[in-house]
Formats: structure tokens, sequence, C-alpha cells
């Protein structure tokens, strides 16, 4: 819920302390601005003119809700979590304390409320420019508050206020990273590998995974955030129905791309159920400069 973890939002147009007003109907933040909480219990963020982009559509949010509800991605939700896990865990934390782990471009909130099981007392900040999103990571776990924010702008999470970051398939924006971790803090990112879900992109004709997503990642951190440990490969078969595949299809970008119809014929054609390779990368990152 927001009120689990209201010391840790921020006013995205300046950075100062938000607080519950009306019962929580409201955050106000010290400069005066004011936030309403939905009705389905997330707030929306946004600094400026606002969200420049809708992010995932309900069909899209759906359909990503079904597939990994599936556990189709269990080894990549249980080797985020352990990585999330080991970061709390190496920053020596009193047992009193009450981590923060916040995911960006958290969707549904699946992975996020994997984490928060696994880690005692955790509280979960979720980061999605989805509002369809958002309307089900605000139930996805009771230690969860949601909000509605652009991962390209300051986001709104007061300085040094996390005990680690996550980004599952999400955009990285290294400098709000670096700003918002606590010193001993790291961010988890997970990057599909060249050859994720190959068996499919031909017959589908979707969308490939470009090579090279962890070098561009650490020229962008430059000066912000470095590495920390080596990357950890993460590579497993699954096994899909045309029912799965389908829903693998739509939560992602090339559902965007392609006509559902279109889609829907080119599934027909597949056999009933296929094995399908999924290949990532875990990386870890810490600020610039910190110890090795």
């Amino acid at each position: 819920m927001l009120a689990d973890v209201i010391d840790v939002l921020a006013d995205p147009q300046d950075g100062t302390a938000l607080r519950g007003a009306d019962d929580f109907a409201r955050l106000v933040s010290e400069s005066g601005h004011s936030f309403d909480v939905a009705r389905q219990g997330y707030v929306t963020l946004a600094a400026g003119a606002g969200l420049k982009h809708p992010g995932d559509s309900a069909e899209m949010v759906a359909a990503r809700e079904t597939f990994l509800g599936r556990g189709h991605f269990a080894p990549f939700v249980e080797a985020v979590t352990e990585s999330v896990s080991h970061v709390v865990e190496m920053a020596g934390l009193p047992d009193s304390a009450e981590p923060v782990i916040c995911e960006v471009g958290a969707g549904t909130g699946y992975y996020l409320s994997h984490t928060l099981d696994s880690i005692e007392g955790a509280r979960g900040v979720g980061l999605d420019v989805s509002v369809a999103a958002a309307k089900r990571l605000a139930h996805c776990h009771g230690r969860v508050g949601a909000v509605v924010a652009d991962a390209w702008s300051r986001l709104p999470i007061a300085d040094a206020a996390v005990d680690a970051v996550a980004v599952v398939f999400a955009p990285r924006n290294p400098a709000e990273f670096a700003r918002i971790l606590k010193p001993a803090g790291e961010v988890v990112v997970l990057t599909a590998d060249p050859g994720h879900l190959d068996e499919l992109r031909e017959p589908l004709g979707i969308i490939g995974v470009e090579s090279g997503k962890v070098e561009r990642m650490r020229t962008q951190a430059e000066g912000h955030l470095e590495l920390a440990g080596e990357p950890e490969r993460v590579e497993f078969e699954m096994t899909l129905d045309q029912e799965s595949i389908a829903t693998q299809i739509g939560m992602s970008p090339s559902a965007r791309h392609i006509e559902p119809q279109v889609l829907a014929e080119r599934i027909v054609r597949l056999p009933r159920s296929m094995t399908v390779t999924a290949r990532g990368t875990i990386t870890r990152w810490r600020r610039a400069g910190g110890d090795s």
C-alpha cells in the first residue's frame, strides 16, 4: 500500500517529501503539489507535462498476467529474486530494517511480489508508465505501493532511499538509479539476449533481440553506475501451447507491430505445442566509485 512506502516517495517536480492527506485520498508534497490517489490504490506521480507514453495497454497487461501466472518464466523470476536478496543480504542491514525494493517497469508486480516474499520485512515500490498495469500492481502484494511514472524522467523517489532497484526487460535510467540508491544498494537488471524466443521469430514475424545490451548499459551508466560482479546468463527451455504463445507475444512489443488477426492466423499454423528457448542476462550495478 502507498502508506507503507510514503517515506520513500517524493514530488516528481521538485523532489520534496510527500504525505498522505484526506485518509490517503491524496498525496501532498512539502511544496504544495497535490496528487490524487486512484480508487484502485495507485497514484500518478509525473513531472511537467505528464506522461509522454501510455505504456502497455489493458490487453497487453492481461496477456502478461496470464503468461507469467502459468510459471513459464519461473527461472527468470527465481534468478532476479536471488540477485536482489543477495544485494540486501550483503548490505548488512540490521534485523529490524525494512529494506525497500523499487522495481522500474514493474508491470503486474509478478517479479516484485516474489522478491518481497523472499526478503523478510521488505517493502516494494512498483513504478510503471501504464495505468492498466498500475491497477493490478496496486493489489499484487500487501507491501507494494503502486506508482504511475515515467522511467525516463525524474523518478518520484527520494534521494538515497532504496536498497535495491530491479529492472526486468524494462527501461534503464542510470543517473536516476544512482540517485535513489542507498550507498550500499545495487541495481539488478535482467535483459533479453540475442536468440531469446528465436523459435518463434521466423514463423510469427516478431521483433528480434538486439545484441550488445550490456555494453550499451555500461556506456550509458558511465559516471553513474558500474558493474558489480560478473554477468549471469539465464537460459532455459519452455514447452508452450498455442494459447501460451499468443499471450507471450501479446505481452511483448511485437503486439504493437502485428495486427491481431494476422498474428492469430500465424499462431494457428504452428504445432499444437513447441519447445522455445528463453535467454537472458542478469547484471548488478552499484554507484560509480563504490568499493570493490
